[in-house]
């Protein structure tokens, strides 16, 4: 699998209400950065088992109900391991349910059909006024 295969397996796994990098598709060595992370997240995560042992939880905590994952744009780079992803997750907050969505932008490298790095660029303003409603 190269890595158009795996984010489409992430793809599902969001509009399934699931952690999107799951166990099966990380390399034990994984690197996953989130730059622009807000105020008490993890900007980086080495390794599988440290990074599950953070996605679970706060997947299980978030107040959404994912219903669209739509990709805008997937691009080839030079590296065929690597593409750029950009795509929007929509969904339902529990708390309120008002229908709202994000924007993300994602460089994904997969080597042997495991992903070995993944850098997303979330839009966290959009992610905090959602939940802060």
């Amino acid at each position: 699998m190269g890595p158009r295969e795996v984010f489409e397996q992430m793809r599902q796994r969001f509009v399934a209400n699931e952690v999107g990098l799951d166990g099966d598709r990380l390399a034990e060595d994984v690197v996953i950065e989130t730059p622009f992370a807000p105020p008490g997240r993890p900007r980086r995560t080495e390794g599988k088992a440290a990074f599950l042992a953070y996605a679970i939880p706060g997947r299980a905590a978030l107040p959404v109900h994912f219903e669209q994952c739509r990709v805008l744009a997937i691009h080839d780079t030079a590296d065929p391991e690597v593409i750029v992803v950009e795509y929007e997750l929509g969904g339902t907050i529990l708390t309120t349910g008002e229908r709202r969505s994000a924007a993300f932008i994602a460089v994904l490298r997969v080597r042997d059909g495991l992903i070995t790095h993944w850098r997303e660029y979330q839009d966290t303003f959009a992610m905090v006024q959602s939940l802060a409603r």
